[in-house]
């Protein structure tokens, strides 16, 4: 009877943390569509600017208009959020954050019965250490 209950709560559990996983992806690839569509038209916006309302057209830097490099740094800075959403989450997602969780508690336990068995050991030797005390009382 207890068991079912606690299946049924670790399911549901499981499945809130899937929503709320998938719920964050999804917002993630909302920001980056987001953040395409921002950098498509501020592009257009810096072109116009420049081309068409002759804003800067005498300032170039390495040969090329201002507006390239402000493009070129945005179009960077794009590419960097792509391989955050895209390619970092794949690698490093829920899946990776949970076994390295994993191998944590994993050494922590390890560290943990280690101290157990070296303090059962200390335990031990002060016992056999009072014994031996006594012991030598005894005799005296």
């Amino acid at each position: 009877m207890f068991s079912n209950s606690n299946k049924d709560n670790r399911d549901e559990a499981e499945q809130r943390e899937q929503y709320e996983y998938a719920r964050e992806r999804i917002l993630q690839k909302k920001g980056l569509l987001s953040h395409l569509i921002y950098f498509i038209v501020g592009s257009i916006i810096l072109v116009i600017i420049n081309l068409v309302l002759g804003i800067g057209k005498e300032t170039t830097f390495i040969g090329y208009h201002w507006f390239v490099w402000a493009i070129v740094l945005w179009g960077f800075l794009f590419l960097t959020h792509v391989f955050n959403v895209l390619v970092k989450n794949r690698f490093m997602g829920k899946e990776w954050e949970n076994r390295q969780l994993e191998k944590l508690k994993a050494l922590q336990e390890k560290r943990i019965s280690e101290l157990d068995e070296k303090a059962e050991k200390e335990v031990i030797q002060e016992l056999e250490a009072e014994k031996k005390t006594l012991d030598s009382e005894e005799e005296i």
